[in-house]
């Protein structure tokens, strides 16, 4: 817990320090309003990651002065993470930064965990048993795709004010309580400085959105979560991967998803920027009420209200493989549970049928 409030601290104060000083960062000032994925409407600073990745810093700093033994290990994590955080910060700055380069950078940090940290999907677990992975040219693409993934999935959800960032530090938590469960005090740790350190620029990004996730901090968090995620079941056999690949499937699945729209229904690149994403639906078709006019207020509180449907979505997946992480029939039925709900719940908001409880009535 002390990782935990040492990030949050840190990454609360560098936050309040970069809303402060916004004018020093003209350059990475999101004024874009009338973009597709666009949800706000006043300028905002994009790199809340800058302050989460240097909480993270002077958290791993403490804790290897604290535990000395853990020095290799978590000097080799923040290296390889940087790759993937240069790539989203340096985008946030000038906008130059395409996604396939950021995905490129991300696939070298996950390539150098592989080395590093050894942190390699070298198994498969099944109901009786586990496929082992033994060939390099199987799991080396297959580590440095899924990590990356992860990456460029939780940048995927990152539309709306606190998304992203609740739905990864429930996630952290839930690595937290499991690496404790089978002692394994690194990740424990390290899952502990980046929730922590998100939690910190969550005070200020939800509600009222002063500042932005951004790409650099999207793709920091989720390179780290799917880093660790990767290293708590491969350092831990009595882990199921299934629990990696339950306690991830939200932002996975909205990107297969994606991809699987994007390509097959509507004929566009994947790589092609929509508002159609669930959460997006969710802000258009869901979340209603009486304003008088569609002002900058209406659309800050429109926002707002739209992350708790997510977060609550997510611990659908969350919730159940903190609890059965080590079963792995069980959390291979909630994985398709969670995937058969998506589907039903997407189509039925598409065809402007969302379910009941989820409207929220306009006043009077």
């Amino acid at each position: 817990m002390f990782s935990f409030l040492v990030s949050f601290v840190a990454s609360a104060l560098l936050t309040l320090l970069v809303i402060k000083e916004v004018r020093l960062h003209g350059p990475a000032l999101d004024a874009d309003f009338h973009g597709v994925q666009k949800v706000h409407a006043h300028t905002v600073a994009r790199i809340g990651g800058l302050s989460i990745f240097l909480a993270v810093g002077l958290s791993a700093c403490i804790s290897v002065w604290r535990v000395p033994a853990m020095t290799t290990w978590m000097l080799s994590l923040i290296a390889c993470s940087s790759c993937a955080f240069i790539g989203g910060i340096v985008e946030d700055y000038t906008g130059r930064v395409s996604a396939a380069r950021r995905l490129i950078l991300t696939m070298i940090a996950a390539l150098l965990g592989y080395y590093l940290l050894d942190a390699r999907i070298d198994r498969i677990d099944w109901v009786a048993d586990a496929w082992p992975l033994p060939y390099i040219w199987l799991t080396l693409p297959l580590t440095v795709l899924s990590v990356a993934g992860i990456a460029n999935a939780i940048n995927i959800i990152d539309g709306f004010n606190g998304l992203a960032s609740v739905v990864t530090i429930c996630m952290l938590l839930s690595l937290g309580y499991v690496a404790l469960q089978v002692n394994d005090m690194f990740v424990l740790v390290a899952a502990l400085m980046v929730a922590g350190a998100t939690a910190g620029f969550l005070i200020w990004n939800y509600p009222v959105g002063l500042i932005f996730l951004g790409d650099g901090g999207a793709y920091f968090i989720g390179f780290m979560l799917g880093e660790l995620a990767l290293l708590l079941v491969m350092r831990n056999p009595q882990v199921s991967t299934w629990y990696a690949a339950l306690l991830l499937i939200y932002p996975a699945f909205e990107t297969l998803f994606s991809v699987y729209r994007r390509m097959f229904i509507r004929g566009k690149s994947p790589a092609m920027p929509d508002g159609i994403h669930l959460h997006s639906l969710i802000f258009r078709r869901v979340v209603q009420w009486a304003v008088g006019r569609k002002d900058a207020r209406a659309l800050m509180r429109r926002n707002s209200l739209t992350s708790p449907y997510l977060w609550m979505f997510s611990l659908m997946a969350v919730i159940p493989a903190t609890v059965f992480w080590r079963y792995t029939w069980v959390l291979m039925l909630f994985c398709c549970l969670f995937i058969i709900s998506y589907v039903w719940l997407y189509v039925r908001i598409v065809r402007f049928k969302a379910p009941r409880w989820m409207i929220r009535h306009k006043r009077n």
